[in-house]
């Protein structure tokens, strides 16, 4: 598709960088796909079921029908309402839609570090879904402000009031009716803004471009009034002179009521929630309106903190094209035609093709050698990008996720992004020698890419193992190996990756010694182990006073620990929430070295952890069912033979939703169950939620068949 040159001559407060984010089928691609449509991106609307839509742009997804990668999107959309903010005004939009599958929460992680703003689709016949809220945590992180879309109003038991309580009832969110629809499923025709009391109606044009301005139907006009009231009081209650007002009985201008909510909306008030239906092309149009009129510009998020890389003092730059650069690289997407791109926010100075941009986390310098406006997997060369844009960078070769990119004279580090640890692996070995090599780049490609994928090698089978967020990812992870790589691999079953730990404090002690008739090797050091509360990860620490071991002995220790954490002392799974402390030890003149004390440190933590009661934790996965009536009791049957622990189980429309904690050694085939066990009219969600100690007698039976040569003898 051919792009049109894009302006570049934009004032930072007509910038909207946002998201689409949801549960998955909430209907996120639809919407973004009506977005580019009416805003003269694209000239037909793209259909998943089709799969000619633009930013689901992969074979997987069109195949699949689902998003699995984030695109960005640059598009532009100009307010004309009387009584809009900004009216006239063109507004350049960098929209990002993110996939709404858990197994690719790390795009929407990443998504929602760089964007100012979001509009969370929500399924209006469901209300709030178990991934709306992990979405809605993850945008609360990071302090997105949100407008809501109620999506799906023309379908049956869409029901826009129940929809808005269930999000402040589930995610505590001072959710309040922007605009009421008229009429529901199939007499579903358009809406009511509660601000200006004016009705649209969408009729005749079958791509919704055009809709009538009109009165509000009579039957309306009492539950208008009353809603109107509810945002009102909120609105004023953000507000002090509004306030005031409002208690004296003045009545506010629009105008003003919007420049109130705007703040609200960016300060996390308040979100306005919008009804609509993207599949029939109803409210997409004025959901742009507020996105123009309510969503942060870059301006209003006037400046980002970072630190110092030699004080780590605290450093903050105004988001301003003329100051120094400071920009963060979110994303590494592979392209066939160019290659490595760099997605890049840039939050302050400018960012120039063919320059030089300074790593401070790698303390490097890297050339950028072109870069580009995205649109999906089209894209358009610029020159220069300024504070506020999203951009591509084609040429950085070791940047990844997270890192910054600033002027060499002027450094600072953004905050980085946190990502979850893999909770399922599997093994993967190539089929010919020449599919050898290509496997390994391969491998480390997609894991550039995707920071919840990691590689491996298993030294006792000389396997490598690969380990992600769920079966769909790693399905998808070998799909394109085959497809872009053109590796012929053979994979074996999905492993659950559990994780050791210690109960108990205890000490043990490291001792290397060989002597082999010239210069021997000669380390020892005195270990003490802590257990750490779930969730903490891993410590290191010296207490060694008085020389007993030298200094340049110390970081030699802590790898051999953190070498003997990652393969696993128990069933050869990595060791979590432990603090290992080395307190004592000794050391020879002449023959001791680094190798010796990293392997005394290796022996030292095995010694310990022999007496400090080891136990292995597993992942335990939150799994909401929703299924009609007549199966419920199977179903729950079924997860109490798998070891959930039942939640909640309450009626959503004409459905029944189970919440349950399952370990997810009990998932697997779980889609083919829950088909069979109902027809296939029940669908299942799945998240990963915690670590949980596995019972003793399941522990023993995969510590036997691990056969880990390294475990302990309880």
């Amino acid at each position: 598709m051919a792009i049109a040159k894009t302006k570049r001559d934009f004032p930072l407060d007509r910038i909207r960088n946002i998201g689409i984010i949801a549960h998955i089928d909430a209907g996120k691609t639809t919407t973004t796909e009506r977005i580019l449509f009416y805003t003269g991106r694209t000239y037909k609307i793209g259909d998943i079921d089709e799969g000619t839509t633009t930013t689901d742009w992969m074979e997987q997804e069109r195949e699949r029908g689902i998003t699995i990668v984030s695109a960005a999107v640059t598009t532009f959309w100009i307010a004309k309402k009387d009584d809009a903010l900004f009216k006239d005004a063109e507004t350049r939009i960098n929209l990002i839609d993110t996939p709404g599958h858990v197994d690719f929460t790390a795009e929407v992680e990443r998504s929602l570090r760089v964007l100012d703003g979001g509009v969370i689709v929500l399924d209006s016949s469901s209300g709030v879904q178990s991934q709306t809220e992990t979405v809605w945590r993850q945008a609360n992180k990071y302090q997105v402000p949100l407008i809501a879309f109620s999506n799906k109003m023309d379908v049956v038991g869409a029901d826009f009031l129940g929809t808005i309580q269930s999000a402040r009832d589930r995610l505590g969110a001072n959710a309040l009716a922007y605009n009421l629809p008229i009429g529901k499923e199939n007499e579903f025709k358009g809406v009511v803004d509660l601000l200006t009391k004016k009705a649209y109606i969408w009729e005749g044009d079958q791509t919704g471009a055009n809709f009538n301005e009109t009165e509000i139907p009579s039957d309306m006009v009492a539950e208008v009034e009353k809603h109107r009231e509810e945002l009102v009081e909120e609105i004023a209650g953000t507000d002090d002179i509004l306030m005031e007002k409002y208690l004296g009985g003045v009545e506010m201008r629009v105008e003003e009521l919007k420049k109130a909510l705007r703040k609200a909306v960016i300060e996390n008030k308040i979100v306005p929630v919008l009804a609509g239906s993207s599949l029939r092309n109803k409210g997409v149009q004025l959901m742009l309106d507020c996105v123009v009129e309510y969503l942060p510009s870059p301006q209003d998020i006037a400046e980002v903190v970072g630190i110092k890389p030699a004080s780590e003092e605290k450093e903050i730059r105004k988001a301003d094209p003329s100051v120094p650069l400071a920009a963060l690289a979110f994303k590494i997407q592979v392209d066939p035609h160019v290659g490595k791109l760099t997605f890049i926010r840039v939050y302050a100075g400018t960012l120039k093709s063919g320059s030089y941009v300074y790593n401070p986390v790698k303390q490097i310098k890297e050339r950028v050698g072109r870069l580009l406006l995205m649109h999906a997997n089209d894209r358009e060369e610029i020159d220069e990008a300024y504070a506020g844009e999203i951009v591509a960078a084609v040429g950085l070769k070791d940047t990844i996720t997270g890192d910054t990119l600033c002027d060499e004279v002027a450094p600072i580090i953004l905050e980085n992004i946190s990502f979850p640890d893999p909770v399922i692996s599997l093994a993967i070995e190539p089929k010919t020698k020449s599919d050898q090599e290509k496997l390994g780049f391969a491998l480390q490609r997609l894991a550039e890419e995707d920071p919840t994928f990691r590689v491996k090698s298993d030294p006792e089978t000389a396997q490598t193992i690969i380990a992600g967020m769920g079966e769909l990812q790693l399905e998808i992870l070998v799909d394109r190996m085959k497809r872009e790589f053109k590796v012929e691999a053979n994979v074996g079953q999905p492993q659950v990756a559990y994780k050791e730990t210690i109960t108990k404090v205890a000490e043990g002690e490291g001792k290397y010694i060989r002597q082999t008739g010239g210069r021997g090797q000669y380390g020892h050091c005195l270990l003490r182990i802590e257990p750490l509360p779930r969730g903490q990860g891993r410590e290191f620490k010296s207490e060694v006073v008085g020389g007993a071991i030298p200094r340049e002995y110390i970081p030699p220790i802590e790898k051999g620990v953190i070498e003997k954490e990652d393969t696993g002392i128990l069933a050869g799974y990595p060791v979590t929430d432990i603090k290992v402390v080395v307190y004592d030890g000794s050391y020879h003149e002449v023959d001791s070295s680094e190798i010796a004390f990293k392997i005394a440190a290796s022996l030292g933590l095995s010694e310990a952890a022999k007496k400090a009661d080891m136990i292995l934790l597993e992942p335990i996965m939150k799994v909401e069912v929703t299924t009609p009536e007549e199966f419920l009791g199977e179903i729950i049957g079924d997860l109490s033979s798998k070891r959930a622990q039942i939640l909640s189980s309450e009626s959503r429309g004409n459905a029944r939703v189970i919440l349950a904690l399952v370990p997810l050694a009990e998932m697997h085939g779980y889609a083919t169950a829950i088909r069979s066990m109902s027809q296939g009219r029940a669908t299942y969600y799945m998240e990963a939620d915690h670590y949980e100690t596995v019972p003793s007698n399941i522990t023993a039976k995969i510590v036997e068949s691990s056969g880990f040569t390294g475990r302990v003898e309880r």
